[in-house]
This record gives C-alpha cells, sequence and structure tokens, in this order.
C-alpha cells in the first residue's frame, strides 16, 4: 500500500507486549524504518507506546547473527542443519525421545511455533517442549481450564472501555502495557465516574492514576480475593439465578474461602477502611472488569490467584458481558498463540488436551505422524534441572534468552554450559545463552519474517516482512523444517510458505470439533496465499459455518463435561515476615525496556529514560543499611548475587526492594537479578515465582565511582560494577571500581581510545579531592568523555551525552564538558521523561514554571505525555513537587 509519497507501507504488528498493536513500516532507505500506530487495527486504533514508536531504530543489523556457526566457525546451512539433525537424531537411537528438548518463545510466530510443536510431539514423539510463556501466563492458563474446561480468555479491550470498575492486580498497566492502559484513561475521560483500582505492593506510575491504591503485601493476594468472595456472599450478592444453572462446587471454595474482614486485612497488610471501599465499589458496580498479569501469574500459587480472582466473578456472574469479567493480559505477542498452538508441554495443539488418549489419536491421524507424545513433557524449570542433571542431552532453544530470564539463572548457565549438544535460534549474535551455544542458527528478525501472532483478546493478527532477508538469515518455521526433513521427516514438513502452514493449523483446529472447543478458526482452512496476505485482523473463534463469538459464558456453554463452570476452593495462607536481616525482592519490568533487551537496548532513546540497572529502595531501609543516593547496593543469597544502582524512593514498601529483570551480561556486569530468584513453581501450572525472593542487601563500596561518553563502547568488563547503554551516536556509561582511576593506561582502555588512535585528550586530576576528568577528542568532535571521583558522578547526562561526535573548538566549552555540567544549570535536558517525544525534566519544569497546572496543561506546551502516555505520572509527580506561588 504506497503512501501519499510512493513510499510503500507494510501493514504489520508490533513484536513487544500481548496488546498486538497494529503498525505502519516504512523502509525510507536500507538502514532506516519509520513506523507509526496502525489508525485501522483494533488494538491500538494508531496508538503506539514508547518501545513500538522506537522500532525502527532496532532493525540495524549491528550484533545480529548472519551465518550459521558450529563450534564457533561460520558454516553452510546444508551442513549446519545436517549436524543438528544428526546429533539429534543419535542422542534419540541412544538415550530414547526424552533426552531431547526444544525451548521456545512468545517471539516465534504462530506457524514457528505450530511447526516446531508438531515435530517434537507427533515424529520424535515427546512433549519436552516448553516456552517461556511458560514463565508469565502458564497460571492463567491452569486457572482457566481449572473453572471453565478450557484456556479461554472471556473478553475483549472493549470491556475496559465499558465498565464502572476496573481493578487492576499485579499489573503495572502504565508501564508493560501503555496503549492498553491509554485505552483505559481515555475511558475514564469520557465517562468521569468509572473508577479504578490498583492493587500492588509498590505505588507504581499505575498506582498514580488510580481512584484507590491497595498495596497488598507479597503474597496477599489469595487472601484478598477469598475475602472479597465471602463478603460478596454475606452481602447477599450472589447471581443465583447463573450460579445456579451455570456452576458448580460454590460451597467448597466458600468455605475454603471464609475469612472476615479483619483476617483479610492481616493476611493481606491492607487497611480495613480500604478493604471496605474495595468491596463496596465491586458490589456498587455490576460491570467490572479485573485486569490481572504477572504480579498475579508468577508466583508459587499463582493458579490459585487467578481462580480466587475467577470465583468472585463466577458468584456474582459478572462475565461474558461487555464490561465485566476477569482478563488475564499477557506479556509477549505471540504468548496466547503458543497456547493455541500447544507449545506448552502440558498440551497438544488447538486447545486438545495431552491426557486425552482420543485427543491424541485425533491429533496423530491428523499429522499422519509415526508416534504421538503420550504424557506431559518437563516444564521450564523442570527442564532445564534436567540438563543439569544430564537427563537432557541436546536442547535447541529458539527466539529466547533463559541465562537471563528463567530463575536459578546460573543454574541455567551451568547446565547449558555443561549440555553435550545446545542449538540456539535466534537473531542476536552476542546473547548471553547464544554464547553457550554448539551451533548458532540466524533467524528472521521483526520487519523481515511473516506470519501471525494473537494478542490478549484472541485476536489474530499478520506480521508481514518489509526488510530483504540479510546475510544466510532464514525464518524459523524454515529452520524447523530444514532439520525435521534431515531428520526423515520431510513429506510432513514440505511447506511451500507460512500461508500453507497457517491453513493446516486452521484446518487441525476444526477437526472433529463441532463446539466442543472454544478454538476453532476452521473458516480459513482453505486460505490461499493472496487471501492470507491481506488477511485483516480477526478474533477467534471463526468457524466454518461463519459462526463467531466476541465474548464467552453469559449463558454458560463451559467446556467443562457438563458445560458448567468450576469454583475452585483457594486457601490462603499466611505469609510470615522477612527476617529483619532480609529484604523481600520483587522482579519486575520498567517502561522503555523489553524482555532481556535484545532489541530495545539497540535504541538510544529508549535508553535514555532509566539507562542502567537500579534496586529500588525505601528511604527506611537505605538508612539502615547506610546506602546514600545513587550509591550501589549488593543482594545476594544462597544462589548468587548482584550489584545495582540504588533508587531510593517512598513508592518502594519498607521491607522490600525491587528490582527490574531487563538486564544481561551484554549490559551489564552483576545485574542478572534471576540468579537470586529460587526455582519454586507453581504445582499446578508449573510457573515459576518470579516475583517473590528472599535477598540480603549490604552497602558496595568502590574506591571510585565514574561515569562516561564514548562513540566506541568502552571496554569495562573487568570493573567492580558497570552498565552500558545505546546513546546518540555512541554509548553511555556508568561504572565503579578498586585501584587507581586516575592511570591514563586505564582510562585509555575503558575509553577506547589506545595511544595509536591519535586522538587529542584533555585532562583534569585533582589528588586530593580523588577526582579525575579526562576527554578525547578526534579533530574538534568529542570522541569520549569520563568522569570519575570518590563519590556518585554528578553530571548532567543527557547533556554530555548529546555532546558526542560535536564540534567542540572554543576552550570555555571544552571546560564545561570536564565540569560535566552547561555553564546555565537549566540549559540542558536534565533527565528524560517522555520517551516518544524526547522531553527532558528541565523543559517540564520551565513549563510549569510559565503557568502549566495540568498534565495536559505540562502536554500542550512540552508533548510530553502527549504519545504513549506512560510518562504522566511522572509529569504528575512533578506537579505535585512544584513549589507553589505564593499570591500577592
Amino acid at each position: 500500500m504506497p503512501d501519499s509519497g510512493g513510499m510503500p507501507v507494510t501493514r504489520t504488528t508490533c513484536p513487544y507486549c500481548g496488546v498486538g498493536c497494529g503498525v505502519l513500516a516504512r523502509r525510507i532507505s536500507p538502514d532506516r524504518v519509520e513506523v507509526a500506530g496502525d489508525p485501522d487495527h483494533p488494538a491500538n486504533f494508531g496508538r503506539l507506546c514508547s518501545k513500538g514508536a522506537a522500532l525502527g531504530e532496532t532493525v540495524g543489523l549491528e550484533g545480529r547473527l548472519l551465518h550459521p556457526e558450529i563450534e564457533g566457525r561460520r558454516a553452510d546451512w546444508e551442513t549446519a542443519v545436517r549436524h543438528v539433525a544428526d546429533r539429534f537424531s543419535a542422542t534419540i537411537a541412544e538415550h530414547g525421545a526424552d533426552s531431547v528438548a526444544f525451548y521456545v518463545s512468545g517471539q516465534l510466530l504462530t506457524e514457528d511455533y505450530y511447526v516446531a510443536n508438531k515435530l517434537m510431539k507427533g515424529f520424535i514423539g515427546t512433549a519436552n517442549i516448553d516456552t517461556n510463556s511458560r514463565l508469565c501466563m502458564a497460571s492463567s492458563v491452569a486457572g482457566h481450564r481449572r473453572a471453565f474446561g478450557s484456556d479461554t480468555v472471556p473478553g475483549t479491550y472493549e470491556d475496559l472501555e465499558f465498565a464502572d470498575l476496573v481493578v487492576l492486580t499485579g499489573s503495572n498497566l502504565a508501564w508493560c502495557h501503555p496503549v492498553l492502559f491509554q485505552r483505559l484513561m481515555a475511558a475514564r475521560e469520557k465517562r468521569p465516574g468509572m473508577q479504578i483500582v490498583v492493587i500492588d505492593p509498590r505505588r507504581t506510575p499505575t498506582a498514580d492514576m488510580a481512584d484507590l491504591h491497595l498495596p497488598i503485601r507479597a503474597g496477599g493476594d489469595v487472601a484478598l480475593f477469598n475475602g472479597l468472595l465471602t463478603w460478596l456472599r454475606a452481602k447477599g450478592l450472589t447471581d443465583e439465578a447463573y450460579v445456579a444453572a451455570h456452576t458448580t462446587g460454590l460451597a467448597n471454595a466458600l468455605d475454603a474461602a471464609a475469612q472476615d474482614i479483619d483476617e483479610t486485612a492481616e493476611l493481606t497488610g491492607i487497611d480495613r477502611r480500604d478493604l471496605n471501599t474495595f468491596f463496596r465499589l465491586f458490589a456498587a458496580n455490576e460491570r467490572v472488569v479485573t485486569v490481572y498479569s504477572q504480579g498475579v501469574n508468577q508466583a508459587a500459587d499463582g493458579t490459585d490467584r487467578v481462580n480466587a480472582i475467577i470465583n468472585c466473578h463466577l458468584l456474582t456472574g459478572r462475565i461474558g458481558r461487555p464490561g465485566m469479567g476477569p482478563f488475564s493480559v499477557t506479556g509477549q505477542p505471540n504468548a496466547m498463540g503458543g497456547r493455541e498452538v500447544g507449545g506448552l508441554a502440558n498440551q497438544l495443539a488447538c486447545h486438545l488436551e495431552l491426557e486425552e488418549p482420543e485427543h491424541r489419536r485425533l491429533v496423530q491421524e491428523f499429522w499422519a505422524s509415526p508416534r504421538i507424545a503420550e504424557r506431559s513433557g518437563l516444564k521450564a524449570v523442570d527442564l532445564f534441572r534436567a540438563v543439569a542433571s544430564g537427563r537432557i542431552k541436546a536442547i535447541w532453544i529458539m527466539a529466547t534468552n533463559p541465562v537471563v530470564s528463567l530463575p536459578e539463572a546460573d543454574l541455567v548457565r551451568r547446565a547449558l554450559a555443561d549440555c553435550p549438544f545446545v542449538v540456539v535460534s535466534d537473531v542476536e549474535r552476542g546473547s548471553d545463552t547464544a554464547a553457550l551455544a554448539d551451533v548458532l542458527l540466524p533467524a528472521a528478525a521483526w520487519g523481515e519474517k511473516d506470519g501471525t501472532v494473537t494478542n490478549s483478546e484472541r485476536r489474530i493478527s499478520r506480521q508481514r516482512g518489509f526488510l530483504p532477508l540479510p546475510g544466510e538469515v532464514h525464518p524459523d518455521w524454515r529452520i524447523v523444517c530444514d532439520v525435521a526433513a534431515a531428520m526423515g521427516f520431510g513429506e510432513a514438513f514440505d511447506y511451500d510458505g507460512p500461508a500453507e502452514i497457517f491453513a493446516e493449523y486452521a484446518a487441525l483446529s476444526a477437526e472433529g470439533n463441532d463446539g466442543t472447543r472454544d478454538f476453532d478458526i476452521g473458516a480459513l482452512s482453505d486460505l490461499t496465499r493472496n487471501a492470507y496476505d491481506v488477511l485483516r485482523p480477526f478474533q477467534w473463534p471463526l468457524r466454518a459455518s461463519g459462526e463467531t463469538e466476541a465474548r464467552f459464558f453469559a449463558r454458560g456453554g463451559f467446556y467443562t463435561p457438563d458445560r458448567r463452570a468450576r469454583f475452585i476452593a483457594t486457601a490462603a495462607q499466611a505469609r510470615p515476615y522477612p527476617a529483619e536481616e532480609t529484604l523481600t525482592l520483587n522482579t519486575g519490568r520498567i517502561r522503555d525496556q523489553w524482555h532481556t533487551m535484545t532489541r530495545t537496548g539497540r535504541s538510544p532513546r529508549l535508553s535514555g529514560h532509566l539507562a542502567e540497572p537500579f534496586a529500588a529502595l525505601n528511604p527506611a531501609d537505605a538508612a539502615r543499611l547506610g546506602i546514600g543516593k545513587a550509591e550501589l547496593v549488593e543482594l545476594s543469597n544462597g544462589l548468587g548475587r548482584a550489584v545495582l544502582r540504588a533508587l531510593i524512593t517512598s513508592s518502594q514498601p519498607e521491607g522490600t526492594v525491587f528490582v527490574p529483570m531487563h538486564w544481561s551480561g551484554q549490559w551489564s556486569g552483576a545485574a542478572r537479578i534471576d540468579v537470586l530468584v529460587p526455582g519454586a513453581t507453581d504445582p499446578i501450572s508449573g510457573q515459576p515465582a518470579l516475583k517473590a525472593a528472599r535477598v540480603t542487601a549490604s552497602a558496595f563500596r568502590p574506591a571510585w565511582y565514574g561515569f562516561g561518553v564514548a562513540l566506541e563502547r568502552p571496554a569495562a568488563d573487568d570493573l567492580a560494577y558497570w552498565a552500558v547503554a545505546r546513546s546518540g551516536p555512541g554509548y553511555r556509561f556508568e561504572c565503579a571500581g578498586d585501584g587507581d582511576m586516575a592511570d591514563p593506561a586505564l582510562a585509555a582502555c575503558l575509553l577506547g581510545i589506545p595511544p595509536e588512535a591519535g586522538l587529542e585528550t584533555l585532562h583534569y586530576l585533582d589528588n586530593a579531592a580523588g577526582a579525575f576528568r579526562v576527554a578525547a577528542f578526534d579533530g574538534d568532535r568529542l570522541a569520549a568523555a569520563f568522569i570519575a571521583g570518590p563519590a556518585p558522578v554528578a553530571a548532567e547526562r543527557n547533556w554530555l551525552t548529546g555532546l558526542l561526535g560535536k564540534r567542540m573548538a572554543d576552550s570555555r566549552e571544552r571546560a564545561l564538558l570536564l565540569a560535566g555540567r552547561p555553564g546555565d544549570a537549566n540549559a540542558g535536558p536534565g533527565a528524560l521523561i517522555c520517551s516518544c517525544n524526547g522531553v527532558g525534566a528541565n523543559a517540564i519544569r520551565a513549563a510549569i514554571a510559565g503557568g502549566a497546572c495540568t498534565v495536559r496543561g505540562v502536554g500542550e506546551a512540552t508533548q510530553a505525555g502527549t504519545g504513549c502516555g506512560s510518562c504522566q505520572s511522572e509529569i504528575g509527580r512533578m506537579l505535585e513537587d512544584a513549589p507553589v506561588a505564593e499570591a500577592v
């Protein structure tokens, strides 16, 4: 589709969170892509978050894996494929099918997922294929299946706009699903009577925008919703007709949930008055949507948390109608697609059940496969433990980075280092996991690959390629099918493209269905390639009869044997307080980064907001530990250690510490936070309890701290602490170390300016103060600058970053450079607040000083907060902190 300027525009889908936003992409030049939100896509209607808006900055080839490699040496595809096939075949022949495994990803497209699942379960004959989606939504899957008989998301995004009360629990929606949050904010602006309740231990940016924040104690979720269930029943707020006609098991659920409001307050840590307010809001508003995400799922009782929420909606009949129901928002672009194709170790494709012999027969006959897996495979945590113990002797990891993202991350790294055969197919050459591979297979990235994804509201959309495949890169489906053919299964994997795979998958969804399964896209089983190319976003089901369904279960029709929903008895567990010397570690996401940063780490814009890993501490905890502003903190337990920048904030509850999960060994020295998380899992879903761990915190005392900017990536790996981020035309970096920082050789090595480079350098040294500063110029352009001292460096970081590569012939400019600040304190941009529009704190302060007194007013003056809106809470805090002008 050409735009008005004649440049081709491709309609595709964002590769980040489960919102599934439509994107318009234009290739402007070989190394430049422009993106915009698709105004016609029903998930986002043109909105994009900061990450989506910066997609064009992430498509370059720097760091890309472009050729197959065997043992670190370049190989051709035929050799690499044959090597993988031979090693897997030999391992199976000697040790059995259960000695091999695949670990796949919600970054795969549905067609990739489908053929990987087909190969492993239907032809190799084991269910040892699991996905990183196990880490984010497996408890929701298990909760749905227990309650509904199927993994069915009942509602749609529109329900957030129709609801009178939206409950956000375990979800920092403003930062993790910003476009969905903006739909919610826009709905509340149109209907000011709408209420928003946020349930979260921390006061997050989402909580800042809520009408009521419930600061729940970690682990109190089941108790909270059990308390609500008990209260609703006691107040006579049961939908008796719905319960009688469509459910079973209420009595047992009520018995398990029984607790009064005082007990609920004790178990949750929430003030009794706030509990009363929440319960009354839930009672007073029939149209209630409860949105939940990782804070619910990533727990050892995650499935019970999901069912405790669902119980409240079943009791009141608030499900399947506009503006009401439980709603799981997924973390990855195709986590839902993985659920549909059976990407989890305990599933078959198309919501068929691995435990059901008839379902296994149906799938095996449809695939005409020689065998079918007969029992569930190993789930993610157990799978890598099996690698560590030697039970798994060959593993293929696709499009994910488990050395960073899994709990017990150091165990995962050791397991892969010792595994006899490790294959990694990915786009990134330098990931922590790729470093441990025996074979590397170059896979297509976003913008190059072609297929479908399914978002959190069951909407299937196309990802379309608009960039040529670079080097010798292949799409994932092609790689899997080539290996399958080399293993002797060529006929079953002889596809001419993703359209043919999709059509087969659609046909399987209708096979033997007749309305007995929720997932059915049989209407597309004869889809032609041309029709596939122009396929518009649609929600399943889309049955061959033409029947479709926007919402499920308003009139019952559950997928259990008796077609009734199940109330599930969920017992709240008393949670012990942490010992005085320990903190409860809470892991999570930040606004502008994604997973382990293999994509977002490429974008200078996305690194401008929070450029280094941090540990958020309550001021009381920081004082107790003797940690000052911007100093370093070491977290440790029996599993490992991490060193991070201390961020001291009253938003963090006392006795807890929050650390983002994004930083890997590519971008930091000791910030892989999942090395500290035990491998405890929910016994039903197998989802790891990534949200909570016990850690000891202590001050980390280096001899010096440093900050620098450089056109070349700094060589900081051997320092006591370091974190590197892309910035402008080069890099910015924070570091700390021991010894003498004033050593010119060390500085030259760190900055990447060896003597033979012939760069002019400017130094400043104050031995008494322990301060050292250096700048290097290529001609009159700034190539690098570094400031070090005994305390955390006070410098205008974004101003310094903006000088990289700029001409600086004036001696006064160079002197200011070494000072680390512009002559006018307000001349620099200040800390980046709005990534979408590149607005710093100083511009916002100036707008406030000039009379802007609302978030909207600041936006009108500066454009801050007018993009994805995820910075609006920060702007609101700046407005609250601004001095009030005295009346005269």
